[in-house]
């Protein structure tokens, strides 16, 4: 017998612990080398664990949902064994033996009757088959929350959840309670926060107890970049494989800003005010794990197109969960765009440490007075959350307002004026 055993990677200094997402494997099933084994996750992104050589995954040592560190051995894998015809279950988290029926029924059947390790075990306890319990786990896996809610409520409830409207892969389904006279209609659920949200309702609060925040508002006519848009839209995409979009517009105006007040694109450290003399913008971009804020390095350098294809290429990774902590670490600045949602005004919450951030908006037409006259534009109201310490109202205001002028005159980008 020859082993391999599977460790957690290096982790960055700022993450001291990481959790278990899902085995793809379980114990007594072939592997081939490089085979990605399980998704770990961190406050930051989540990492793939591939299999360091090919042969069977004799031994799962932590199961789903685990709390590990850097270079800690969670599964081991015999390079000179052969597959089984079933699958063991995992070492980890196996039934007891004096029950193995549920336990087979566990890892058999049809990907939506297969129940992971750790709710093989709570199932096989209570005496139920995977096969009565809606798996909300990848491919329909029943996972343990599956597991728990079916043993709390029974099988028959948990299958009644609740709709919410959104796949089970996005919010927990809530079952059904047991017992009208005990929650009534009213049923409850309650969800360990992810990793990742957890480290961003730390950073929220941190920003709010730490930085004087105050918000200035504009309103920008988003007519010209529109029309810049429209004229050159196809020969745009044609020449660069991509898109042109309102974003590259808005981090280019930004820019231009924060180059006239440098005090935007600083920092305080202790008594100390930073002046970066470089810019690395922060995108917020949506996940299904929650906000993520991926950075434009040197964006004063990149051009258009290399603006919008990044952009795009942090967008795919986010919903594939496959941003690197390198991809999310630092940034001066950041621009955060829930007009894509249809928010037409919100103060953004900086992104500390850095010391303001610009929140864009929905464009809509509006009425607005031009020379006396009532007249209908596409208006987009910007909002940019400062820290009052280092920053004053009037570099503030004066950073939004040259922001605005150069959407309402890009050609004032070109000149740098």
């Amino acid at each position: 017998m020859s082993i391999v055993e599977v460790k957690v990677p290096q982790l960055s200094e700022s993450v001291a612990e990481a959790t278990l997402i899902a085995w793809k494997k379980q114990a007594g099933e072939a592997v081939a080398a490089d085979e990605i084994l399980i998704e770990i996750e961190t406050d930051k992104v989540i990492l793939e664990v591939p299999a360091p050589a090919a042969g069977v995954l004799a031994e799962i040592v932590e199961g789903d949902g685990a709390t590990v560190a850097s270079e800690q051995v969670i599964a081991r894998i015999d390079t000179n064994a052969v597959a089984s015809a079933a699958p063991a279950p995992a070492a980890a988290s196996a039934p007891p033996a004096a029950a193995p029926a549920p336990a087979a029924a566990a890892t058999g059947g049809s990907k939506g009757d297969v129940a992971m390790p750790a709710a093989a075990k709570i199932l096989s306890e209570k005496g139920l088959s995977p096969s009565d319990v809606p798996g909300s786990g990848k491919d329909g896996r029943v996972t343990k929350g599956d597991a728990l809610a079916a043993s709390a409520g029974g099988a028959k409830s948990t299958a009644a959840a609740i709709p919410t409207g959104v796949p089970t892969k996005a919010l927990p389904q809530v079952a059904a309670p047991t017992s009208a006279q005990d929650l009534g209609d009213r049923p409850e659920q309650r969800v360990p926060m992810t990793r990742l949200r957890a480290r961003i309702a730390e950073r929220l609060l941190q920003s709010q107890s730490t930085n004087a925040i105050l918000t200035t508002f504009n309103e920008v006519n988003m007519a010209p970049v529109m029309e810049l848009r429209k004229k050159f839209q196809d020969q745009f995409t044609k020449e660069h494989g991509v898109k042109l979009g309102f974003m590259s517009f808005f981090v280019k105006a930004a820019v231009h800003a924060l180059k006239k007040f440098p005090v935007l694109n600083a920092s305080v450290d202790g008594n100390d005010i930073i002046y970066h003399g470089y810019f690395d913008i922060g995108i917020a971009v949506g996940s299904p794990r929650g906000l993520v804020v991926p950075i434009l390095r040197n964006a004063d350098q990149m051009s258009f197109a290399d603006i919008e294809k990044k952009i795009a290429e942090f967008g795919k990774k986010a919903q594939e969960g496959k941003l690197g902590i390198e991809e999310m670490t630092g940034g001066t600045f950041s621009i955060s765009n829930g007009g894509t949602f249809g928010s037409m005004m919100s103060t953004p919450i900086i992104n500390p440490p850095q010391s303001a951030i610009l929140g864009v908006h929905a464009t809509k037409d509006r009425a607005v007075v031009e020379n006396g006259q009532i007249v209908v534009r596409p208006m987009n109201y910007l909002a940019m959350s400062y820290d009052h310490r280092i920053i004053d109202g009037r570099e503030a205001v004066l950073g939004l307002v040259a922001m605005k002028d150069a959407l309402e005159d890009p050609s004032r980008l070109l000149f740098d004026l």
